[in-house]
């Protein structure tokens, strides 16, 4: 019996990390999934650059097609404060608001499915407070925000609260603050106008749905993200607020206070509430979400897991119909102005997210391609830059597409 056992430890030791990597995307070749090499090198190139003229102090880049990871790669440092340390490919990184579409739209799409809501309800009906705010339009019979209107950031919520300042917020709200509050807080809010209208990017929003969810299902946005997506995946290394373990291996942020933020989310308001929010706090791998990416190519099913119907992904990766000038799908950004990490030559129906710590994803059913960005850009003083490199980037991938 123990003998056995030393065998099956001593496997695991020597095909450990293998095996780990063979539960997520397979590997290959550029050539084998239609992809020019040599444009995969100019990736190479390009990050190298943008390191060198300090915009970024590292990342990781994942560039899949047609089923297979064709380049993983690693650059520059995981951190500069207090020490510098190499970045690594199976590093940890705060997605920002990569959660939105990763957790939070995709748990909504899966209630859809599981006939426990729907998004032309209203939102007040599942909380009372949210009725018209002062500062909108109002009419005879205004018009109610519905959850479609959250998802496709056309309810006419403001942005975020009125400062972004992780002192100011907590001069507001206190240190903590439960999410019910906050979105009793977030009802009371002015808008800009009736939902429906007008688009306005609005992490209050994506906030508010993570409380409709809870109160539905009663559980937190965390722990039904895992059971339904993320464990089904078998993205391991997904979550929120990462456990001493993954924290160890998570590439720190801002310095605050005198310590970079290191397994502790970014933004403040997701802090405010102990880590889990609808609009930010997931953390994760590119591996991990270039697993996310090939399911929803894939049409919600990745090795034979299904975690979202092949209608499901296709309403939530096209323009919402009722709200077409918004440019946006349901947590997806196909054409919106924040929509330029995408880049210039991947086509109309190609999809993406970004994330303020410097993470995106870029997805294009046409090519059947993704490009995966993880950096943490604010790390130390936040005045990291890549607006510009993200849509290079795509246009590198896109250019190297020579088997359409």
């Amino acid at each position: 019996m123990k003998k056995t056992a030393l065998i099956v430890i001593a496997a695991l030791l020597a095909f450990g990390p293998a095996a780990c990597r063979k539960a997520g995307v397979k590997s290959g070749r550029p050539a084998e999934a239609g992809l020019s090499a040599a444009q995969m090198k100019l990736v190479e190139d390009l990050m190298n650059d943008s390191l060198r003229r300090g915009d970024i102090p590292g990342a990781v880049v994942i560039v899949g097609r047609r089923g297979r990871v064709v380049l993983r790669q690693a650059f520059g440092s995981s951190q500069i404060v207090p020490r510098r340390l190499p970045m690594t490919e199976d590093a940890l990184f705060d997605a920002a608001s990569l959660t939105k579409p990763v957790a939070t739209a995709t748990s909504f799409m899966v209630l859809v499915e599981q006939g426990r809501i729907s998004l032309t309800e209203k939102v007040r009906d599942h909380i009372p407070e949210f009725e018209p705010a002062a500062g909108a339009e109002e009419s005879a019979a205004p018009e109610p925000v519905r959850i479609w209107h959250l998802l496709t950031h056309t309810s006419g919520l403001p942005s975020y609260v009125p400062s972004t300042e992780a002192e100011d917020i907590e001069t507001m709200f206190g240190p903590s603050l439960a999410t019910e509050d906050l979105v009793k807080a977030i009802a009371r809010l002015p808008r800009s106008g009736p939902p429906g209208r007008d688009f306005r990017y609005s992490c209050l929003g994506y906030i508010t749905l993570a409380h409709i969810l809870q109160k539905v299902t009663g559980r937190s946005l965390a722990d039904f993200a895992a059971e339904h997506i993320f464990k089904p995946l078998g993205m391991r290394h997904t979550t929120f607020n990462p456990s001493p373990a993954l924290r160890e291996k998570c590439v720190p942020t801002q310095v605050l206070k005198g310590e970079p933020l290191r397994g502790v989310v970014h933004d403040p308001l997701a802090r405010l509430q102990g880590g889990v929010s609808g609009n930010a706090g997931l953390f994760t791998t590119a591996d991990d979400l270039a697993v996310f990416c090939q399911m929803l190519l894939d049409g919600g099913a990745f090795r034979g897991r299904r975690v979202l119907s092949p209608l499901s992904v296709r309403r939530m990766t096209e323009v919402f119909p009722a709200a077409s000038f918004a440019g946006r799908g349901l947590g997806w950004d196909l054409d919106s102005a924040y929509a330029t990490s995408g880049g210039d030559l991947f086509g109309p129906k190609s999809y993406g997210h970004t994330g303020y710590t410097g993470t995106s994803i870029w997805i294009d059913p046409e090519t059947r391609t993704f490009v995966l960005f993880l950096s943490n850009r604010v790390h130390p003083d936040d005045k990291g830059s890549i607006v510009a490199l993200r849509s290079r980037l795509a246009n590198v991938v896109a250019a190297g597409v020579i088997e359409p």
